[in-house]
């Protein structure tokens, strides 16, 4: 199915990454819902034109997922692709200085939402017998990097768990694929991993100028995402792709 006439929806579709998807393809003619968790935020719905909306829902509960789902599909009809861009809560630190309570906070805030928004949708794709489904990582999830190891583990844990969706979703028409970007100017957890954590700062300080083809932003992984749900990608599925700049080759 071409991109205009598609139903996507976008959970962590009102800032960064989410939210630069999210007008991509609404550009592109498709219908967008996006979801947060602040109604303030909610707001951006409104620049992305006639066929976008919000809904407001923690993709950490459970029930609030099966509800953002329920309605996702009344409203749109269907859902063609779904695009997990849920952002991080954690800043990366050595493990040792990390409290218990951190470690449960990344797999319960960063990695759990994305396993319960595809395990929610994969009903309603089964039934259209087609659907795209592109969860957002990280190259932590490929490479360790001192600071990364609980990101990385639930960044590894998002790339499996895509790779395995994508060999028990193929059969019915379901392509599943992850997008592992590295450092990516211009999002709020940038923002965040140079100005509140000093050892992130160092970390991202250093992989800077490691970009030899430039800084990665928004709109990279955003054109990637549009080309991962087209009709030029139906090939396509279980992979990891990164886009960073050259930061890795990872």
């Amino acid at each position: 199915m071409d991109i205009a006439n598609q139903s996507v929806l976008i959970p962590g579709g009102t800032s960064g990454i989410g939210l630069a998807c999210a007008r991509a393809f609404a550009a592109a003619g498709a219908t967008v819902r996006i979801v947060g968790r602040n109604a303030e935020r909610g707001t951006a719905a409104a620049e992305l034109g006639p066929n976008a909306g919000f809904l407001q829902a923690d993709c950490a509960d459970p029930a609030q997922v099966e509800r953002m789902t329920a309605e996702a599909a009344a409203s749109m009809g269907r859902i063609d692709t779904l695009i997990c861009s849920l952002g991080g809560t954690c800043l990366p630190e050595l493990l040792h200085l990390q409290s218990l309570d951190d470690i449960r906070n990344s797999l319960t805030q960063d990695l759990a939402p994305v396993l319960y928004a595809g395990r929610a949708v994969l009903p309603v794709m089964m039934a259209q017998n087609a659907g795209v489904i592109l969860n957002v990582a990280s190259d932590a999830g490929k490479i360790a990097t001192p600071g990364e190891s609980v990101i990385g583990a639930g960044m590894a844990a998002i790339i499996q768990f895509t790779r395995g969706l994508a060999i028990e979703g193929k059969r019915n028409g379901i392509r599943a694929n992850t997008l592992t970007p590295s450092l990516v100017e211009g999002t709020p957890l940038t923002g965040r991993l140079t100005a509140e954590g000093t050892f992130s700062a160092r970390i991202f300080a250093k992989a800077r100028p490691m970009a030899g083809l430039g800084a990665t932003h928004p709109e990279d992984l955003a054109a990637l995402a549009i080309f991962l749900a087209s009709p030029a990608a139906t090939k396509i599925t279980g992979q990891a792709i990164s886009i960073n700049g050259g930061i890795s080759a990872a």
